[in-house]
């Protein structure tokens, strides 16, 4: 059973939305456990109240939490081109998951919300791979066999390197049906993955 962990960070739900597509999509693929965390908030709760973030209760993970997965699903906002610094603080805490090789052969995508089409929503889903693939992991997108990619009829998030929402610079825009539709599908696509490595032979080692 391949165990999937959907991990994001959310200030005003966009990507808890995505979030929730990408574990449902998850666990449409049969004998697939699927677990929805967030990464701690840094934030001082007067900051998060001043600036409107939404309360979220959904469980946090721990960095050491990581290694218990096949595939990691990793979901964040943009902030100017890149992850959100608590997505980037909870992974600079998992120095001893690379050290270890604990993340050497799992799946990973990742999945993001900017405030406008041409604001760093590609640099986001790119450059959070980054840290991914220093940890060894595979590297998921979201293919084209995904059709809502070329959709025409408005504002589409996400790309052939993740899923995702473009939130407008306001916060107003809420993920679309086929934003929504895209995180499912690559949650699937993340899943599927996983359970054909999971009953894949180990690679052997060598030194």
């Amino acid at each position: 059973m391949p165990r999937i962990l959907v991990l994001y960070y959310s200030s005003y739900g966009h990507v808890r939305a995505l979030a929730q597509a990408e574990a449902e999509g998850a666990r449409s693929v049969p004998g697939t456990h699927v677990d929805l965390r967030r990464v701690p908030e840094t934030v001082p709760d007067a900051v998060r109240q001043s600036a409107g973030y939404l309360d979220d209760d959904t469980p946090e993970a721990a960095p050491a939490d990581l290694a218990e997965y096949d595939a990691i699903i990793f979901g964040t906002p943009t902030r100017f081109g890149m992850m959100a610094g608590q997505m980037k603080q909870f992974l600079d805490q998992a120095g001893a998951l690379w050290a270890q090789n604990a993340l050497v052969g799992k799946v990973a995508a990742v999945f993001a919300s900017t405030g406008s089409q041409h604001g760093g929503h590609e640099a986001t889903l790119l450059s959070t791979q980054i840290p991914l693939q220093h940890f060894g992991m595979l590297i998921a997108g979201l293919p084209y066999s995904f059709a809502g990619q070329t959709c025409r009829d408005g504002i589409i998030g996400g790309a052939p390197y993740g899923a995702g929402t473009i939130a407008g610079a306001d916060g107003a825009l809420q993920p679309t049906e086929t934003d929504l539709a895209g995180a499912r599908f690559q949650g699937a696509h993340v899943a599927q993955l996983a359970a054909r490595l999971a009953v894949a032979t180990p690679a052997r080692q060598v030194a």
